[in-house]
């Protein structure tokens, strides 16, 4: 019972659906009536702006940075944390608040990583920001830094780097959750090699996607 009751609200914390409901609260817009009919951060950024992609990518990291830190907060023992930010992923992909229609499960996944691992996040965030700024594409960046993680999780540690030892948990959840990430990516993968891709108004776009006017 003091697992099963942190383990149900990290799921209720991601399935809290951030850009759905700022949408229809202060925009009385509904995000999957427009763009890419995503409820996540990028799909925010282009309808709402910027001040409304702000709080609901900080809004949904959070979900999985508090998650992982609620074995602490009850007193957990022999559950790693992973699991518990592992479920808000879980929650954010498949909301119960939102039908079962979730996000691509980035900012989520990144959060519970930070809440875990701070540097090897940071890590990561570093190869997002370098991709982005070559590709100018927020999808590309997310599938280049999910796939990033899933072949440093398994180096680094060999080095010594980042990560001083294996943690099997991290290793398998990092596989599952980067998985799940590059296949929430499908039709951007698909758009990408059709060069007509969306792209954010800053980088070099070195993959020549096609500028909408």
């Amino acid at each position: 019972m003091t697992i099963l009751l942190p383990l149900t609200i990290a799921y209720l914390l991601g399935s809290i659906p951030s850009g759905l409901w700022i949408g229809h609260l202060f925009y009385q817009k509904n995000l999957r009536e427009f763009g890419s009919g995503n409820t996540g951060t990028t799909n925010t950024f282009r309808i709402l702006g910027p001040k409304a992609g702000t709080i609901v990518f900080l809004m949904d990291f959070l979900k999985g940075t508090l998650a992982t830190l609620l074995p602490i907060w009850f007193a957990s023992e022999g559950v790693s944390p992973l699991l518990f930010g592992l479920l808000a992923v879980v929650g954010h992909t498949l909301p119960i608040f939102a039908q079962f229609k979730g996000g691509k499960a980035v900012a989520t996944s990144a959060g519970m990583l930070f809440g875990y691992a701070p540097l090897y996040c940071l890590f990561l965030i570093a190869i997002f920001i370098v991709s982005l700024y070559l590709t100018s594409m927020i999808s590309l960046s997310s599938i280049i830094a999910a796939a990033s993680a899933i072949l440093s999780v398994f180096i680094l540690p060999a080095f010594g780097l980042i990560l001083p030892a294996y943690d099997w948990v991290l290793c398998l959840i990092i596989v599952f959750v980067a998985g799940i990430v590059i296949l929430r990516h499908r039709d951007n993968l698909h758009r990408i090699r059709l060069k007509t891709e969306n792209l954010v108004p800053w980088g070099l776009n070195l993959t020549h996607q096609k500028k909408k006017k």
